[in-house]
């Protein structure tokens, strides 16, 4: 009995959880009556429309495993079926259809992603009962419990009439209304989670399972991360932060969490890490003593580095601490550490016509063009092993480090980006 008792005091805490890490905008009304009754199963639908996870996608991943430690039973369902539609939710226009064997491939690496992101949750595949289910069943056994009027309040759909929606896309939140009944029925999944743009889709399939089973299902929603500029959060200087390191370099998903804004810290730390609140306070109460050393950035890069590639935080911690330390530490060691993470670029070297600081800027990616590198020069924002070079002056092949791996240097732009640039002619 107490194990029983002890599970039912962590389902009944967990909306309580959520709520003050800030991870509730929506829910259905007897959620805190049923989750008081003992542990619940339930879902988030992912589309694997793409090859890897972003940041954008761990808020719902989280969700499944706050579920987890509150004793529930989380599912990832794979679209593998509904990808092949795609989901007008939160888009302006529709989605390109993709090839089967380019959603397979991107389901399968999401598969490897999910597994590896919450050990022991179940990962199944709409496909599996999506692929065989014909249009006239799917008309009879969903399609006449759901009126035009109803369909057309659902935000996902007011959104995109003027734009223009495809009949494809209008049936989309049909399609994961089936999958909540079918989860339903088959694992006795009683609620469905996502971010706030999902509302819609959950609801329906609330409505499906009420009027196909008689039964009552809930849902619970996640608001949209966005920054506080009001940008779309899991984005680097335009470019999204892959959970894939072939995608983005471990350094650089570290070095992402290291630079979120000061206004955000604190939220990332309660929706993006499991640290407890007191940990949280203690983190804020050093940084508001020590703004510079940046505490709670680093704890919140080092949790969330961890979590999604483990084993390699604290090396990663101790580099990109010393790439930006005013004195720093041991220029070969550093950059030994960040070679294995970050992309790969080359200089080839030519001893008859040696660089200038602008030439190795540009081959490492940090400046558009020598015009820009030299802008940038001019306004101390480019480093050589952490030194700011003069534009034009030619650089002496005494500045490139040795390492076992090769030969280097290192580049750095501002307080946030770097690139060790392999340097090759030399030898």
């Amino acid at each position: 009995m107490t194990g029983k008792r002890t599970a039912h005091g962590k389902m009944a805490g967990f909306l309580e959880e959520l709520a003050w890490r800030g991870l509730v905008h929506h829910q259905t009304p007897a959620l805190a009556g049923r989750l008081g009754k003992g542990p619940i199963t339930a879902y988030v639908g992912f589309d694997p429309t793409a090859p890897s996870l972003q940041v954008g996608n761990l808020v719902p991943v989280v969700l499944l495993e706050h579920l987890r430690r509150a004793g529930g039973t989380p599912i990832v369902l794979l679209g593998g079926g509904t990808g092949m539609i795609g989901d007008p939710s939160g888009k302006q226009t529709e989605r390109p259809l993709l090839e089967k064997s380019v959603l397979e491939a991107n389901r399968a690496a999401q598969e490897r992603q999910f597994k590896a992101l919450l050990p022991g949750a179940e990962v199944l595949d709409n496909a599996a009962w999506l692929a065989d289910l014909t249009l006239v069943d799917f008309l009879r056994e969903v399609g006449k419990h759901f009126t035009i009027s109803l369909m057309l309040q659902k935000e996902s759909v007011k959104g995109r009439l003027e734009e223009g929606l495809s009949f494809t896309e209008f049936s989309y939140m049909l399609l994961q209304a089936y999958d909540f009944w079918h989860l339903y029925r088959s694992q006795h999944c009683e609620m469905q989670m996502g971010a706030s743009d999902q509302w819609g889709n959950i609801t329906a399939g609330i409505e499906l399972i009420r009027r196909r089973e008689g039964a009552e299902a809930h849902g619970l929603c996640a608001p949209l991360f966005t920054t506080a500029a009001g940008a779309k959060f899991g984005k680097s200087e335009g470019k999204a932060v892959w959970l894939n390191d072939a995608l983005t370099a471990p350094a650089q998903f570290y070095n992402f969490w290291v630079n979120v804004d000061d206004r955000e810290v604190e939220r990332c730390l309660r929706m993006f890490t499991f640290r407890s609140r007191e940990d949280i306070q203690g983190l804020m109460a050093q940084h508001a003593a020590n703004p510079g050393a940046r505490i709670p950035h680093h704890a919140l890069g080092s949790d969330v580095t961890e979590w999604v590639r483990p084993g390699t935080a604290k090396d990663l911690q101790g580099a990109l601490k010393e790439v930006f330390a005013d004195t720093g530490g041991d220029l070969e060691r550093t950059i030994e550490q960040l070679i294995l993470t970050a992309p790969q670029r080359s200089f080839q070297w030519d001893r008859a016509k040696p660089p200038k600081p602008e030439d190795l800027f540009v081959a490492g990616g940090l400046a558009s063009s020598k015009s820009d590198a030299r802008r940038l020069l001019a306004g101390k924002g480019l480093y050589l092993n952490r030194k700011v070079p003069t534009a034009g002056e030619v650089v002496s092949h005494a500045e490139v480090v040795t390492t076992a791996q090769g030969q280097f240097v290192l580049l750095q732009k501002g307080k946030k980006t770097y690139q060790p640039l392999r340097i090759t002619g030399l030898d």
